[in-house]
This record gives structure tokens, C-alpha cells and sequence, in this order.
């Protein structure tokens, strides 16, 4: 069996550097902690001809593992719950963070895990880095100074590596347990399984479960461990004593091996008196906001425009060669159409992890997330789902993708339950056509809606992660409190951002991507089969044939296409569910709408088109599909839709989950359909519920 190799380490101290460097991975480089959520593998060449696996785990500041990602790192390291033994386990050490950095391999040690010191950032301490030899004799193991990027130090590290796998394994405790702990500790190592024990880590497991496994923690532990922890309450003093025995000794310890000059980071300092600034730090905040908001919402709208343009084109070009029929129709609209849905997600998920990348990289997105920390603990939201939400404004898709920013799985969670319910870019050619079409008043009037649809969202999304945040039991979890480092700012490496980013979008295409092609698949065969017309229905082919002009053959051909949408699957299943929509002021023809928008939600408007015989290419800029929509009449000659209607329907869109796309990232990064149902779910009662007191309370004060 291969060699088993970890990579351990605080976040931004230069592991995942450390581990491209070694193993050639493209693996991601970060400078925010919590980004490297999964474990990353590589192949090391070690003396003698012999091949280990790497494995880069996640940054964490201990093993006190509360989180389903923490215990990523324990298991690893701790070789629990099938994970293979690790032989050596290479910690990364900041130079100019010592004692803060050995807090964690104080911990490994204790598990009997065979050590490596890889000393990082050895070019910013410069003078002030420690002394190598004496930090090996204080640590009792290897400590080879590296810089990573330069490859210095490299080969030192795999033949310190290399020498460290062949030694025994020891359990090593800077200090000793209190009686009263030990008591705890015996216990507690009793009801360990015994594929955990391996001897000379057992106590060390044992006091991870006893400070770890509360009921608090998204933890999965054996049930006997869980019991004989839960009836066990340690006294404040027991609780804190591992740590401040920890922290004793690297006090005591470190800062005699250290230079007296420390690292310059005044720079640092003076650029966070403005960006941490109460004021001055939201104002730079919103302008970095503004310009990825822009990103995302303007500067990719020609690539999006371009992709569009370019897969109609081909669908068009396709139909022409091949002609008319089922078959075309499935290649053009079905398979192409798909593509096509997929791939213009593509332009705001490369915009979007550039910036994300870029900032990460620099050490700004840290502070975002301290800054705006103050605001969304109100809402029990961790301060990184900022940056999701406000992403939410241009596409649910990519700024769902985003919240890996954020380490604790509820957090990641909770904010993906919210970020559908911020206005998207999809949700503007609906606004648009309602507005215009329904809604009277002056321009003034339109626009403050607008704004008003906007400022909508916002309060629901915040209010909605409150509520689950209270009551969905997986999402409420205790907040813990809200710890970041705050980096150094550096400039990025552009080579690692731009691999982070094709390597996030790729995961987009081909995982979310396939769930998206499917379903957009399936939603053209629901409106599309079967293509008979009802026996009453007049020749079109004949009409058509004698039509005089082309604007008659085309009105025509928009008239047949109407009538086989309306008999279609999807067509049939609007009338069936009328009798549900009617109490939000909805028709069928609205129904099949809402169905048509299930693939994208500016899918509604070409529904329409069709349904009201002006062309599948009406847009909702489309006079004739607005003035269908003022013009509609009830059996009974009354306006269709009024401006109540309107605002209901807009309601509705501002609130359900019309977006397969969305549903099927949120399966992706959730890992099942758990999630996904619920999300679909909740929007759909919570859109139906507020649409139908909209409406019908507007019908009672006499706006119907």
C-alpha cells in the first residue's frame, strides 16, 4: 500500500500552496479561511522509487471539531471511520505566527500522529523568522523551512518527510490532565469504538469527544460514544483546561526561539483603518460590491447575448437543413436549447469566482466578511452570505456556488435557502411586462414598483432566514461565534485565481450542467407533445398554403402553434391546475406560463407569445403581447387582468422557485434531494400564500 501523506494547517499559512508545489495539483490556492471544503488529492515521489498520496485537508485552527468540515480534518488525521492511517502528516507553520500556528500540531501530537513542520512564509518574516534547529528541538520533530512558491526548501521537506514515516508512533502531551478530567477521559475512552483505538491516541480522541460531542455540533459519532458524553457536564475549569494548558506551554515556549524585530505589517494596519472603518469600511465595501454587481449584471450581459444569439443561430441553421419535424424540433429546441441554457450561466460563474478569487486572494473578502458580520447575525446569518446574496441579484446559480465560502455546513445551507428569494436578472422581463402592461400610472409610478420589487426581496430573503433559522431544526444549530483571521494583504497570483475559476465553473458544467440539460429536455417534451390540435380546429396546413402574404402565413402558423401548446401535456396541465391559481387571480394561460417558466423564469413572456398568438419571439418588450394581455376578457366580458392581477403575479415570481437551474445547484452542492424539495417547497406555499392575500385582500378593499 502506498504511503499515506496529510497536509494540516491554520488558513493562510500557504498549505494549499504548499501542497501545488509538491504534488503538481491544480488544486486551490486561498487566502480566506473555510474555502478548501474538501479534500484534495496529488501523488508525491518519495527517495527510492517510492509513490505517496497527498492529501490537502482544510484549514482549521484546531481539532476541536464542531462542524461536519472539521471533522474532515480529525478523521484524516486520526485515521477514523475507514479513512487509511495517515504516515506522516506534514503541518504548515507561519513563520510569523508560530505559536499560533503550533496550537494545532500541539493537538495532532497528542493523536500519535508522525510529524513534519513545513515553516511557510518564511520570506515575510525574513529577520524575524525563528531559528529551524531550535524549533526541532522544541517540537520533537522535523522543521524545514519552505517557501512554496519559489520551491525553496522543497526537497528537504520530502526526505524529511521521507525519514519521519520510518519512526515509531508516540503520543506526545505538553501537559498533564487534572484528576478530575482524567476521571472524565477514562470514562469517556471506554465507549470508544474499537476501530478508533489504536493506543497512543486514544485519550486524546477521548477529550475531542468530551469538549466536542454537546448536541450542538453537526457531528456523526457512534450512539454509545454520544451517550457517555451527553450525561457528562465538565465544570468551567475542566472545560477550558486542555486549552489553557496548550497555550501555556506555547507561550512559555515559543517567544524565547523568536528575533526581537517583528514582521512590518503597517501597511496592512493603515489600509484597515479605512476598509475596517464603521463608515469609511461600508463605503469601500459597496463600491467593490458595485463593480462585481456590474460584472455580473452588465459586463457579461454581451458574452450571455453573444452565447444566446449563437445557439439560435445554430438552431436555426439545423432546422433549415433538416426541415420541419419532430425530430428537428427535438435537436433545435430540446438538445440545443438546453445547451444553451446551460452554457449562459457560464459568463456570471467566470466573472463571479474571478472576483471571488481576486479578493480571496488579496485578504479583502475577509474583512467583508467581518464587516458585514454586524448586520447578518441579526438574521442568524453568517457574514459571508452577503457576498451570495448580493450575488443572488444577477443569478441564483452562481451565487449559490459562492457560499463554499463559508466553513459550517448550516451556514452554507441556510444561506442557499434564502439566495433564490433575491431578485435575479430572470425575474426583470416578467416585472417588465406586467408593469408595463398592467400596472397604470406614470413612469414615476412603474419605477418606484420596480425599486419597491427589489427592496421586496430583500425583506423576505432576510425575514425567511430568521424564521428557518428558528424552526427547521438542521438549520438551528447554536451561532457560534464569529472568528476570522485577518491576513496580510498581498497581491494574487493570477495563474492560481484563473485555475480556481475554470475549476469552480467547470464543476458547474458538468454536474449542475447535466441536471439542467435533463430537465430542460423534459419541460420541451411537456409543452410540446403531443402536436395534435382539437377535432374541431380548422386545415392550417391548407390556410396556410393559400395564405397571400407572409405576415398572414406567419399569423396563421402563431395561431396553430397556440392551439397545440394549449393541448399540449404541459397545456392540459395549466387547465388542471386553474382551479388552484384562480384564488390569485390566475388562468389557465398564466398556468402554462408558470410551467413554460420552470426551465428560466424569462421563459414566461415567450410562453405567453405563444399562447397568445404574437410569435414564441415575443419579448416583454413586445407591444402586441401587451396589448393581448390589457385586451384579455373572462367568459363574462371583464378584464382578465387587472393591475391586482399584476402585482399577484409578480408576487408570485418574486417568490417561487420557477428556476430549475436553481434547484438543480442546490442538489449539487448539497449532495442529495433533501434539500433542493424542501427549497421548491417552501417558496411554492410561501409564493402561493402572499399572492393569495394579495389578491384577495385587494379584492375586498375594491382593487379587483
Amino acid at each position: 500500500m502506498r504511503p499515506q501523506l496529510v497536509l494540516a494547517g491554520n488558513p493562510n499559512v500557504g498549505k494549499t500552496t504548499l501542497f501545488n508545489a509538491l504534488t503538481g495539483s491544480l488544486a486551490k490556492v486561498s487566502n480566506y479561511p473555510g474555502i478548501t471544503v474538501d479534500r484534495y488529492k496529488g501523488e508525491l515521489d518519495l527517495p527510492g522509487g517510492v509513490v505517496a498520496d497527498v492529501t490537502d485537508l482544510p484549514g482549521t485552527y484546531s481539532l476541536n471539531a464542531r462542524s461536519g468540515e472539521e471533522q474532515i480534518a480529525l478523521e484524516a488525521i486520526g485515521g477514523l471511520d475507514g479513512a487509511p492511517q495517515p504516515d506522516v502528516v506534514v503541518v504548515c507553520i507561519d513563520a510569523t505566527q508560530v505559536a499560533r500556528s503550533a496550537y494545532l500540531l500541539t493537538q495532532i501530537q497528542e493523536l500519535g500522529a508522525r510529524c513534519v513542520v513545513a515553516l511557510t512564509m518564511v520570506d515575510e518574516a525574513k529577520d524575524a523568522a525563528p531559528d529551524v534547529p531550535a524549533l526541532r528541538a522544541l517540537f520533537g520533530c522535523e522543521v524545514v523551512a519552505v517557501t512554496a512558491r519559489t520551491r525553496v526548501g522543497l526537497p528537504e521537506l520530502v526526505a524529511a518527510i521521507d525519514r519521519a514515516r520510518h519512526k515509531e508512533r508516540a503520543s506526545v502531551w505538553r501537559w498533564t490532565p487534572s484528576p478530575a478530567l482524567r476521571a472524565h477521559l477514562d470514562a469517556v475512552r471506554e465507549a470508544l469504538p474499537a476501530a478508533w483505538r489504536t493506543g497512543h491516541g486514544d485519550d486524546a480522541l477521548a477529550l475531542w469527544a468530551l469538549t466536542c460531542v454537546d448536541g450542538e455540533d453537526e457531528l456523526e459519532v457512534p450512539a454509545e460514544l454520544r451517550n457517555a458524553t451527553s450525561g457528562r457536564t465538565l465544570d468551567a475549569q475542566s472545560d477550558d483546561e486542555a486549552v489553557l494548558a496548550r497555550w501555556k506551554w506555547l507561550d512559555r515556549e515559543v517567544p524565547r526561539l523568536l528575533a526581537k524585530k517583528q514582521v512590518d505589517r503597517r501597511l496592512t494596519q493603515r489600509i484597515d483603518r479605512i476598509l475596517m472603518h464603521r463608515g469609511l469600511g461600508f463605503i469601500a465595501f459597496l463600491g467593490v460590491m458595485t463593480v462585481m454587481f456590474m460584472s455580473l449584471f452588465w459586463w457579461s450581459e454581451p458574452v450571455i447575448d453573444l452565447i444566446d444569439r449563437a445557439f439560435k443561430a445554430a438552431g436555426a441553421e439545423l432546422h433549415g437543413r433538416l426541415g420541419e419535424g419532430i425530430f428537428t424540433d427535438f435537436l433545435v429546441d430540446g438538445v440545443i436549447g438546453g445547451v444553451g441554457s446551460v452554457l449562459v450561466f457560464l459568463p456570471q460563474i467566470l466573472m463571479l469566482f474571478l472576483f471571488l478569487g481576486f479578493l480571496e486572494d488579496c485578504g479583502y473578502l475577509a474583512r467583508v466578511a467581518y464587516l458585514m458580520d454586524r448586520i447578518m447575525r441579526t438574521m442568524n446569518l453568517h457574514g459571508r452570505a452577503f457576498v451570495p446574496m448580493l450575488s443572488g441579484f444577477a443569478c441564483a446559480v452562481p451565487a449559490i456556488m459562492a457560499t463554499r465560502t463559508m466553513e459550517r455546513r448550516r451556514d452554507r445551507i441556510l444561506t442557499m435557502m434564502v439566495v433564490p428569494l433575491m431578485t435575479c436578472s430572470a425575474r426583470l422581463p416578467v416585472y417588465t411586462l406586467i408593469i408595463a402592461a398592467l400596472i397604470p400610472g406614470s413612469g414615476l409610478t412603474q419605477a418606484l414598483l420596480m425599486v419597491g420589487m427589489y427592496v421586496f426581496s430583500v425583506a423576505t430573503a432576510l425575514a425567511a432566514a430568521w424564521v428557518m433559522s428558528k424552526t427547521v431544526k438542521p438549520l438551528k444549530a447554536k451561532r457560534l461565534p464569529f472568528l476570522i483571521e485577518l491576513p496580510p494583504y498581498r497581491w494574487p497570483r493570477w495563474r492560481d485565481v484563473l485555475r480556481m475559476m475554470w475549476s469552480k465553473s467547470s464543476v458547474f458544467l458538468r454536474e449542475a450542467g447535466t441536471v439542467i440539460l435533463a430537465c430542460s429536455i423534459a419541460l420541451w417534451a411537456l409543452l410540446y407533445f403531443p402536436r395534435e390540435l382539437p377535432a374541431d380546429s380548422p386545415d392550417y396546413d391548407a390556410l396556410i398554403e393559400r395564405a397571400p402574404t407572409d405576415e398572414a402565413k406567419q399569423a396563421l402558423k402563431d395561431e396553430r402553434q397556440a392551439l397545440q401548446l394549449e393541448n399540449s401535456y404541459g397545456g392540459r396541465l395549466g387547465h388542471a391546475i386553474e382551479p388552484a391559481i384562480a384564488p390569485l387571480g390566475f388562468d389557465w394561460k398564466i398556468g402554462i406560463g408558470i410551467i413554460g417558466a420552470f426551465a428560466a423564469r424569462e421563459v414566461f413572456v415567450s410562453t405567453l407569445g405563444v399562447v397568445y398568438a404574437v410569435g414564441g419571439e415575443a419579448d416583454e418588450a413586445s407591444e402586441p403581447l401587451r396589448t393581448a394581455l390589457r385586451d384579455a376578457k373572462k367568459p363574462d366580458g371583464t378584464r382578465a387582468y387587472t393591475a391586482l392581477v399584476g402585482l399577484s403575479l409578480m408576487i408570485f415570481f418574486a417568490l417561487a422557485c420557477q428556476c430549475m437551474s436553481t434547484l438543480a445547484v442546490v442538489k449539487r452542492e448539497t449532495g442529495g434531494y433533501a434539500w433542493p424539495l424542501f427549497l421548491f417547497a417552501y417558496m411554492t406555499a410561501l409564493a402561493y400564500v402572499v399572492s393569495l392575500a394579495v389578491y384577495q385582500v385587494g379584492r375586498l378593499l375594491g382593487f379587483g
